[in-house]
């Protein structure tokens, strides 16, 4: 039987950060709450096709409909007025979050070019992760003759750890591919 990413953290990950971390109290141990995914377009000529493709592809990697972002500032130099449509984000929480997480892991991660591993240095000081992602074809849902325009998007991890530490545990017990120290630089 195949463990789910979930019960995988319920039967493995939450008994060896217990013994690691010494907690007393079960609360206490990490958990990921969201995880966010965020992709901007910025300055694009015709940005209401830029946007539908976006949610498209977007939709497809996650199972949910992202909403689009705006801007919050005019800033004369970029062409961008306030308010005008720049991207969109989603957020992930129960099921399809541990989906996402696996799917990531386990199928796209390792069809990266020159994968050696996610940088261990991404982590806000908080505990969450961020990570960059430049080319979303590496998704299986994606069908490579249907791709309009190369999209990129970044995805936060956003965990209950309260240090680094605690939550580069708890994401390398899930299975996360972080490069080796030494191949950090």
């Amino acid at each position: 039987m195949e463990l789910t990413m979930l019960n995988r953290y319920k039967e493995q990950v939450v008994p060896a950060l217990q013994e690691k971390f010494g907690y007393k109290n079960v609360h206490q141990i990490p958990k990921i709450q969201k995880i966010v995914l965020n992709s901007s377009f910025g300055r694009e000529d015709d940005r209401k096709s830029a946007l539908e493709s976006t949610i498209e592809d977007l939709s497809k990697i996650v199972g949910q409909k992202p909403i689009a972002t705006a801007s919050k500032l005019s800033i004369s130099n970029f062409k961008l007025r306030e308010n005008d449509v720049i991207g969109a984000k989603v957020t992930l929480r129960g099921r399809q979050m541990w989906e996402f997480l696996d799917r990531f892991i386990n199928v796209a991660a390792p069809t990266i070019r020159d994968f050696r591993g996610l940088s261990p240095k991404s982590f806000d000081g908080r505990g969450n992760y961020t990570c960059g992602i430049s080319d979303h074809t590496i998704f299986p849902e994606i069908e490579l003759d249907k791709v309009k325009r190369q999209l990129g998007f970044d995805f936060t991890i956003v965990t209950t750890a309260e240090t680094n530490d605690e939550a580069r545990e708890l994401l390398t017990l899930i299975g996360m591919p972080f490069r080796k120290p030494q191949e950090a630089a």
